[in-house]
């Protein structure tokens, strides 16, 4: 299916059972909830989505349910977040055969590259996989920035097409757009930025809240390509202190219970994460449940 890297995007989270299991039936029940929305587009396996502890035969299984479930509704984008390069390179070749319709790929994990060896490792997987490929960059957490010069020689790679921009830098959409014109579509990685991105000319929003609200998340988007900014802003301005939940280290326990506040979750997380407890899940839940219950009403916006 054709990635055109435009329009919301979640960073799905991964269900699991008590047992530790993949959980197939809340996972569906989660991207039904997307799709009713109106997203276009999921990503698998991202940072939210516990990559680090799934295997790659979970992986694969995700993949292959996600695919049936959309029945190509919208593109299927697996990250690929590998610590080496031969691993990576696998788990790209296998792709197209499960049904992805492009890749998302983060630097070279436990290992901080230069920008020589960043570049090689992203060059690699892109050669050996002819989907179309948005690149994660995201220094603050992965400690590894994608420069502009760095992106100058991956653009030479006609499947390298997109960037997931994480730098917190809202400035940098326009750099990379004076830099490059339309060369690459750039997508906004920062729920808190989301707003202010878009209006800069990004193209898309990988969104982390948009697994608890995608009806608001998808409102913001159209409603701002729309150029219908103050209703957009007053839905951002509700949303905030739900989006900053995105920018903490338990980022997944955090929305993990806010999608079970929004029935479309569980709280189940694979260890070393563990469930919130104590004080700090009564704080969190107090932000969720502030939200629900100023819940703002929302326009038509799928027929913008």
């Amino acid at each position: 299916m054709h990635v055109t890297w435009q329009g919301v995007y979640p960073a799905l989270t991964t269900k699991f059972n008590q047992d530790d299991t993949l959980d197939l039936p809340a996972f569906s029940l989660n991207l039904r909830a997307q799709l009713a929305a109106g997203v276009d587009g999921i990503i698998l396996g991202g940072s939210l989505g516990e990559a680090s502890t799934l295997s790659v035969e979970e992986k694969e299984t995700l993949v292959k349910h996600a695919v049936e479930e959309v029945d190509g509704k919208v593109p299927v984008i697996l990250n690929i977040a590998e610590g080496a390069t031969r691993d990576a390179i696998r788990l790209a070749e296998k792709a197209p055969d499960l049904g992805a319709s492009g890749l998302m790929l983060l630097p070279p994990m436990r290992y901080k590259a230069d920008e020589r060896e960043t570049v090689a490792f992203f060059k690699e997987i892109a050669l050996a996989t002819p989907l179309p490929i948005m690149i994660y960059n995201n220094p603050v957490d992965y400690k590894i920035e994608v420069t502009l010069d760095m992106f100058e020689e991956l653009l030479q790679l006609e499947n390298i097409q997109a960037v997931k921009e994480s730098t917190r830098d809202v400035s940098n959409v326009t750099r990379l757009r004076n830099r490059f014109g339309d060369r690459i579509q750039i997508l906004c990685g920062v729920d808190t930025l989301a707003v202010e991105e878009l209006l800069m000319g990004a193209d898309g929003w990988v969104a982390g809240l948009v697994c608890a609200f995608p009806r608001e998340t998808v409102a913001i988007y159209r409603l701002i390509k729309a150029g219908k900014l103050h209703e957009a802003r007053t839905i951002f301005r509700w949303f905030l202190p739900l989006l900053e939940l995105d920018l903490h280290p338990k980022l997944v326990q955090y929305i993990k219970l806010a999608e079970t506040g929004c029935e479309i979750g569980t709280e189940h997380v694979r260890k070393p994460r563990l469930p919130l407890v104590g004080d700090e899940r009564e704080r969190i839940l107090e932000i969720i449940n502030q939200g629900l219950a100023t819940r703002p009403e929302l326009p038509d916006y799928l027929s913008l």
